[in-house]
């Protein structure tokens, strides 16, 4: 009982100091208006913590509750307006989710040949945006957590800083922004239904072993109830935010033991990657610009690949059309979380028939 109690309160302990340095990380971060500033805030302040030695700490148990809360706020995001706008440019958003896709193979294939990657590393790497997603399906599946937010976050921050640096040589200037959940309180009913049906849809896919099954899954059940105009509930601004909080903590906390030349290499490869999928990005948003009369600001925000949220707060900051750049957003949103599954699905498989004794491996 004696061990029991000590070994409670060291994690505690742990704990506590963990959330206080995301905390002070996020709020710091938000105060400055850095971009994505609640997860890379948090991120920041605990892995710096953990390369100098303190132990930091996200019980897994809580780190699953996350990923659930999680996929809930990110079904939130398919709704019928959203839906609706779609058909309204299927020109520009069929070459966006083209090249979406191509710029996942692209960045994906760079980091598995040039710097040696791991096949779902390589993966979780490539995808452009879906940055809270990526992080809580890249700590669910044990991938190496280090290198992909390097490359991740690297990438957000070029862009942020990138694209309204390149749009105010046509007078157009950033403001920093943040803006997360709901401030609107729903009727109790609709936040059951939501846990019940995100929940139920989680049991069901970690049933028939969906690679993600926490975040996938809450976010399918979100995602038919809110796509189909059952439900309008959105989680509330504070739980949205100190999920996000606490899954920058989680990832932080795995920079423990991180030698600084593994670091500096985790950094070239997300120069890299972001380079690959800049040039694709461009080549799409050109071809885009030719074949249509959508305004290039919108197309370079619309075809940016960075973080959905991130990207929304840019559109409004620098007053471009939140409509059209929320359709093509959600449209990429949409084919990353389609296809990671179906990718997902096919590493493992891969991996598993290698594993495979030769005498047991289909002929």
């Amino acid at each position: 009982m004696i061990v029991s109690s000590r070994l409670l309160t060291g994690t505690s302990a742990r704990l506590a100091e963990t959330l206080a340095l995301a905390t002070v990380g996020a709020l710091i971060f938000l105060e400055i208006g850095f971009p994505a500033a609640l997860i890379i805030g948090s991120m920041l302040f605990v892995a710096v913590a953990a390369l100098f030695g303190r132990p930091m700490l996200v019980p897994g148990r809580l780190a699953r509750i996350l990923f659930i809360l999680l996929g809930m706020s990110l079904g939130a995001v398919v709704t019928p307006q959203t839906l609706n706008g779609i058909i309204h440019w299927p020109v520009s958003i069929a070459i966006m989710c083209i090249s979406t896709f191509l710029m996942t193979i692209a960045t994906a294939a760079y980091l598995r040949k040039v710097h040696g990657w791991a096949p779902m590393d390589a993966l979780f790497g490539g995808c452009p945006g879906a940055l809270a997603q990526v992080m809580a399906l890249s700590i669910e599946q044990k991938s190496d957590v280090r290198g992909i937010v390097v490359v991740q976050t690297v990438r957000v921050v070029f862009l942020t800083i990138g694209v309204p640096g390149g749009l105010a040589l046509g007078g157009l200037k950033a403001k920093p922004a943040a803006s997360l959940g709901s401030d609107v309180i729903f009727p109790l009913w609709e936040y059951g239904a939501l846990f019940a049906a995100s929940i139920a849809a989680v049991y069901v896919l970690k049933a028939v072993r969906f690679p993600g099954a926490y975040v996938f899954g809450a976010m399918l059940g979100s995602g038919i109830l809110h796509g189909s105009g059952i439900l309008h509930t959105a989680l509330p601004w504070w739980l949205t935010s100190a999920v996000v909080v606490l899954l920058g903590a989680t990832t932080g906390a795995r920079f423990a033991n991180t030698d600084v030349n593994l670091l500096i290499r985790y950094i070239s490869a997300a120069c890299g990657s972001f380079l690959v999928a800049i040039v694709i990005a461009a080549s799409f948003l050109a071809l885009t610009a030719v074949l249509t009369d959508a305004d290039i600001p919108d197309l370079v925000v619309s075809f940016a690949p960075g973080a959905q949220d991130t990207m929304m707060v840019m559109a409004l900051a620098l007053h471009i059309d939140p409509i059209f750049v929320g359709a093509h957003q959600l449209c990429r949103y949409l084919v990353v979380t389609l296809s990671l599954p179906v990718q997902m699905r096919r590493i493992l498989t891969r991996e598993r028939a290698e594993a495979l004794p030769s005498k047991q491996k289909p002929d």
